[in-house]
């Protein structure tokens, strides 16, 4: 790492989130992305202060799609999202996430920094000024007092790729057609996707993601949008075969709403046949799953079983409207899997 203009790295002050000085908690990995990996995160933190955000990099919409094709850099919104989640729970941390979250308004639209997250564009300039990807990130997590590290899936922008399958027009429709839609954005919002593909497809995953994963106790994945946050993990070669290998403990976060735009149609159960197609050698301990998302149990169960999981059925919805997980009673859900403490009764 250089330090020509910044100096050391600092450190968290001595004891934040420990006793004794000694981590609390297993040493978990989390894999997703954006606001669905934010959410796992913000369950996890609670537990312990041994954890690892590893963030997808094919976004190519927004803020982040601008500054990785201005710059060609790793897109950084995600990785932004999960350093917020991660933010010392102090006025410090709490301060600089919001800055980090703040996005640029002009009143006309007209600006070039219009609807740029300021987060964005720090990480950008850390990597310019250290010239390494995770260094840049570790200072950002540094100060925003991070409990925890964010590492990206891989050092190589990705793009993603996926079939839809498109029917004719006219009165009486045509013959159905497989149409290839090509990056994130697109395919979020293209209807169901039968497949996704990454590329480069040989692209190498980041050589921290791989240590950290080897030496995890639990890696943790999902929440997210399925088929563009969730599954490119399992679709990079070396990522999916570490994550089949670690000795590591699995568990699997399911949405709480499964009938999205790139998912429409597809059961719970339809999610896990989606793994296992994709990467078939990955097996699973432990499956969490809101009571009220699941509409047939016993099929999801099975399925889930062909993974190698049992499966935790709780409450962990917020109590809002809105389709959003509960820090705290993930947290619980967390727990419950980490410990041992079994399958709680459906809907606590």
């Amino acid at each position: 790492m250089s330090t020509l203009f910044t100096g050391p790295l600092p450190l968290i002050r001595p004891g934040a989130g420990t006793d004794g000085g000694k981590p609390k908690g297993p040493s978990v990995v989390a894999l997703g992305g954006g606001h669905g990996l934010a959410a796992s995160l913000s369950a996890l933190r609670l537990l312990t202060t041994e954890l690892t955000a590893v963030v997808t990099v094919a976004d190519d919409g927004g803020s982040s799609g601008r500054l990785r094709a201005d710059f060609g850099v790793l897109p950084p919104g995600d990785l932004r999202m999960a350093l917020a989640a991660l933010c010392d729970d102090t006025d410090w941390g709490r301060t600089w996430r919001d800055v980090m979250q703040h996005r640029f308004r002009s009143p006309a639209g007209t600006s070039g920094l219009d609807n740029h997250a300021m987060g964005n564009l720090l990480i950008v300039t850390l990597w310019e000024l250290l010239g390494d990807v995770v260094d840049g990130l570790r200072w950002a997590g540094a100060l925003l007092g991070a409990r925890g590290q964010v590492l990206p899936m891989s050092r190589v922008p990705l793009t993603i790729e996926g079939d839809v399958v498109v029917t004719g027009g006219g009165a009486h429709g045509g013959p159905a057609r497989v149409e290839t839609i090509r990056g994130q954005a697109a395919c979020a919002v293209a209807g169901r996707l039968e497949d996704v593909r990454l590329e480069p497809d040989d692209a190498p995953a980041c050589p921290e993601t791989l240590s950290a994963i080897e030496l995890a106790d639990w890696v943790v994945l999902g929440p997210g949008s399925w088929y563009t946050s969730v599954l490119p993990h399992l679709l990079l070669p070396q990522l999916r075969q570490a994550l089949v290998d670690t000795p590591a403990r699995r568990c699997l976060t399911m949405n709480l709403a499964v009938d999205t735009k790139e998912t429409t149609g597809m059961s719970a159960a339809d999610h896990l046949r989606a793994i296992q197609r994709v990467a078939p050698g990955f097996r699973v301990d432990a499956v969490i799953a809101d009571h009220a998302s699941v509409a047939d149990r016993a099929e999801f169960e099975r399925v889930a079983g062909e993974l190698g999981a049992q499966v935790l059925f709780d409450r962990v919805r917020s109590s809002g409207r809105r389709p959003v997980h509960d820090a705290l009673r993930l947290a619980g859900a967390y727990h419950e899997v980490f410990t041992g403490g079994g399958t709680p009764a459906a809907g606590r």
